[in-house]
This record gives structure tokens, sequence and C-alpha cells, in this order.
């Protein structure tokens, strides 16, 4: 039997998922799209997930895309298709959008650990992630161009609101890498941290997460998603929307109740 090219693991209320085709550099098969695109899909339902940890086999890559010899060529028309998972990924709307985040709503917080480069498809997934951890050896580009497509899971939309207008465009129109370094002076990462200690520090973020009350992170991820290029009167609505909605909980009374009694709150999401 070949390993899974799709990894799961619980560990309380976080759930890890690994790409795991280290020997392809973790590219993205119609396999493993399918599988992402299942598994994100049933963890956006799941209330028992708090919070998800995205990251790569090896140390080699974290995603380099999409399979050059087996995805793009399905997508383009090269290559007929050949298994269930080919032709799901051609018949099914929205599966190669779902795994980079784009056109259904994740609540749940996603945090990137980024083992290795992050090259085009695998690039456009992180750029649908809410928290990210690099090592220092990892590399970031969107290539596509220079392959003679162009990205087309949102990084079109994301990448020039999330970095600088010239560096984004410089990205995208050459096909260049940054460092890590340059990541993370962008804004594109969150923190660099050594290899070893990548996963334990993007556990410690989930955890703490986790611990807090899933009705007012899922409202925080929500509205600040929501608001982005909206007016800021717009964007004001959204909040007030949210303040409604979480102040009416059990957990908004049982968070102040705590702190006085000067105790840890057990949050039920109600």
């Amino acid at each position: 039997m070949t390993n899974p090219p799709l990894l799961t693991k619980r560990e309380g209320a976080v759930l890890v998922l690994t790409l795991n085709r280290p020997e392809a550099r973790n590219a993205l098969s119609p396999e493993l799209i399918c599988r992402l695109a299942d598994t994100l899909a049933d963890a956006a339902e799941d209330p028992e997930i708090r919070c998800i940890i995205l990251t790569g086999a090896g140390e080699h890559a974290f995603c380099s895309g999409g399979d050059l010899a087996l995805s793009l060529p399905l997508l383009s028309g090269a290559r007929a298709p050949q298994t269930d998972w080919d032709h799901r990924l051609l018949n099914e709307d929205g599966l190669d959008a779902r795994i980079a985040f784009r056109g259904f709503e994740m609540n749940k917080p996603v945090i990137a650990a980024i083992n290795g480069p992050c090259m085009a498809g695998g690039m456009e997934m992180l750029l649908g992630t809410d928290i990210r951890l690099t090592v220092p050896h990892a590399r970031f580009a969107l290539p596509e161009a220079a392959r003679g497509v162009i990205p087309f899971a949102g990084a079109l939309v994301r990448l020039p609101r999330q970095i600088p207008y010239a560096l984004a465009m410089e990205m995208l129109l050459t096909g260049a890498a940054i460092d890590a370094e340059t990541a993370l002076k962008a804004g594109l990462v969150s923190r660099i941290v050594p290899a070893d200690d990548l996963m334990p520090a993007a556990m410690e973020i989930a955890q703490r997460i986790a611990e807090n009350a899933p009705i007012a992170v899922r409202e925080i991820k929500r509205t600040v998603t929501a608001a982005s290029g909206l007016t800021l009167n717009d964007g004001f609505d959204l909040e007030d929307r949210a303040k409604d909605v979480v102040m009416a909980t059990d957990d908004a009374r049982e968070g102040p109740r705590a702190f006085i009694e000067k105790r840890k709150a057990v949050y039920h999401g109600r």
C-alpha cells in the first residue's frame, strides 16, 4: 500500500493536516486536492475542532504547488482523466478553490507551519491562512507566469492586499522567489522559527486559540475576513453584528465571571 497523500491527526480540539507527498515536494495531485478539500469541508462543520494546523511532510518543501505531471495537465486538457480522483477534480466545482480557503467559509483559524519552500498553489494556500510560521530555509514564490499559466486560487487578489503592492507585482510578474527574512519583513509570515521548533510553536498557538471562546474566535475571523475591502462604516456594521452575536452567548458571561473568581474559564461554544 502507498502512503496516504494527506495525514490527519487530532490533538484535543486541534486538527493537524500534513501534506504527505515528500517524494514530490508535497505537490498537489488530484487525490491530495480531493482529500484535502473533503477534510476541510468536514472540519468547518465540526464543532469539536477549534483550530487547524496545515503543514508538509519532510523538510524539503511545504508544497511545490499543483503537480505538473498530474494536476495541471488535467486542468488544461493536456491529459485525459484516468482515475476517480481525476474525474472528481474536473467535475466537482470548487475543489481546488476550497483547499486555498476560497469560495467557502472556514470559520476556524488556520495556522500554516511552513516547513520548507512554499511555491505556486502552496503559496496560494498560505495566503488563505491566518497565522504563519516558517523555517529559515523556506522560500516563497508564484512562478506560474513562467509556466505559461497564472495563479488562479486567490493570489492575484490576496497577495497585493497582504504585502506591499510593488513586491507583490514583482513576485507575480517575474515568478522570482523571496526568502524567509523578506517574507517576514513584508508581513507575509508571522515569525521565523528553527525547524525543530516549528510544530511545537504552531501547536502552542493553536492550543491557546482552542482554549478561547469558540464563538468569539469564529466571529473575530469572520468579521476580519468579511471587512476586507469595505469602507470603515460598512466594516463597523459587521463588527456590531458580531458583537450582538457574541454578547448573547453563555460564554460571554463565563469569561468575566471566571476572571473575577480567579479561575480558568470553561467555554462551551454557546
